[in-house]
């Protein structure tokens, strides 16, 4: 069947058949469409050629071959837990996360054989020797600080890779069992400072409210009794002036009128059967009578 084609097309209709596919096995070689999620690495005779983004490129048939696929998307490295020692001598697990992406493909091709196992020993060294830096107390308070510190270290580590760190994680901080007990024992001893303080300062404040009771108590009964003798100095005040207005008259006729209302105030008691009257008990009731006599 074959061989009747190419007796029916001829040596002519042969070369076209060849020159036919020659042309479409370089297109088919030359064209090269690259996804949005990768670039490709072109080499020419086992040398970088060029890159490819995404989209519709060319390439040299024959000359040129796409030796590696890489793919550009956020990656993520597997959960890894290492040791590290704080500044205070205490035995840490730190369990990491770490994102990132390939921006430039050449050189992580030919820099970096295994770029994941690459990042997480550079992450784990520098973990530890940032944890190193800081107390237990700090590792837990500035792990935002922490955490960029650590994302900008690794930046810098893997810049010469072609890798952009986009997120690093600290997890979680674990410790082991008698540094968890030590921290309970001395949370507990806070705690029950804490609360001696509370109480010494509840009996101190009692004590000053207590005080200034006192003290208000003192100074309401001292109004008082400036009240009470301003009073008494305005009685006796108004009674000066009144025997000075008036002469020893008016003196003696409120000393008798006193002595009489004594007097009827005594006979008026029911458990009084018998008055006694002294001497000049009548003398002065006379003097008295005859005032209010003059006074009426």
């Amino acid at each position: 069947m074959i061989e009747e084609i190419f007796d029916a097309l001829g040596g002519g209709g042969i070369a076209i058949l060849l020159v036919a596919a020659f042309i479409l096995l370089c297109i088919y070689l030359g064209v090269r469409i690259v996804s949005q999620s990768e670039k490709h690495v072109v080499e020419r005779f086992g040398r970088l050629r060029t890159v490819l983004g995404p989209g519709i490129n060319f390439i040299v048939p024959f000359l040129d071959r796409v030796a590696h696929q890489i793919s550009i998307l956020e990656r993520q490295l597997p959960n890894a837990s290492q040791d590290a020692i704080t500044a205070d001598n205490v035995l840490v697990q730190v369990e990491t996360s770490v994102f990132y992406r390939i921006t430039e493909p050449e050189k992580t091709v030919y820099r970096i054989r295994d770029v994941d196992a690459a990042i997480a020993t550079t992450v784990a060294g520098i973990v530890r020797a940032e944890i190193g830096k800081m107390e237990l107390d700090e590792v837990q308070a500035n792990r935002a600080a922490l955490i960029s510190t650590i994302k900008a270290s690794v930046e810098d580590a893997v810049d010469n890779w072609g890798i952009e760190v986009t997120r690093a994680e600290i997890l979680d901080v674990n410790l082991d069992q008698a540094t968890r007990d030590a921290m309970l024992q001395q949370l507990n001893a806070e705690r029950e400072r804490r609360a001696q303080v509370t109480r010494a300062e509840g009996q101190k404040r009692a004590v000053e409210l207590e005080s200034d009771a006192e003290l208000y108590a003192a100074e309401q009964q001292a109004k008082a009794r400036r009240v009470q003798a301003e009073a008494e100095a305005y009685a006796t005040s108004v009674v000066a002036e009144a025997i000075q207005q008036n002469g020893l008259e008016a003196a003696q006729y409120q000393v008798a009128l006193k002595q009489v209302e004594a007097l009827n105030a005594l006979g008026a008691s029911p458990s009084a059967s018998t008055v006694v009257v002294p001497a000049n008990a009548l003398e002065a009731f006379g003097d008295a009578f005859k005032m209010l006599r003059g006074r009426s």
